[in-house]
């Protein structure tokens, strides 16, 4: 199958929002079910507007999805859209386990959820169940 300009710019999005740490880090925050704005923000320690700008690159890419619930803005990752998006997807769960910003970031996550997150009065959705994949590499 040839390759269109549209699916070429969506790949080389994809590449982009890859090769970002921050982009990488609310990823993989975001493989484990939805998280809203606040609670990225708290987990990550950056400022708010700079999540934001990477969420929505994230958004344009194709990599997530945004859920409004009144002035909340929930995010989740996207589900893979063709071959190339679930390569990365599989890649995202299983190759950066290893990299200790991102196991710091899940702890933190972990904590804050316990705790009730920033919006504890909206509810989340449900999170989807996993299922196991392989690993890519």
């Amino acid at each position: 199958m040839a390759k269109t300009p549209k699916t070429t710019g969506r790949i080389n999005l994809m590449f982009r929002a890859f090769s970002d740490r921050t982009r990488l880090r609310i990823l993989h925050l975001l493989k484990e079910g939805e998280s809203c704005v606040g609670d990225i923000v708290d987990v990550l320690r950056i400022q708010q507007p700079t999540v934001s700008r990477h969420l929505d690159y994230l958004n344009k890419a194709g990599l997530v999805c945004v859920r409004v619930a009144g002035t909340w803005r929930f995010y989740s990752l996207a589900p893979a859209n063709g071959a190339f998006h679930e390569k990365l997807l599989e890649c995202l769960a299983c190759c950066f386990e290893e990299v200790p910003q991102l196991q710091t970031d899940t702890i933190r996550a972990t904590k804050i959820k316990k705790m009730g997150g920033c919006c504890p009065g909206v509810r989340t959705a449900p999170v989807q169940e996993k299922t196991k994949q392989t690993c890519c590499c």
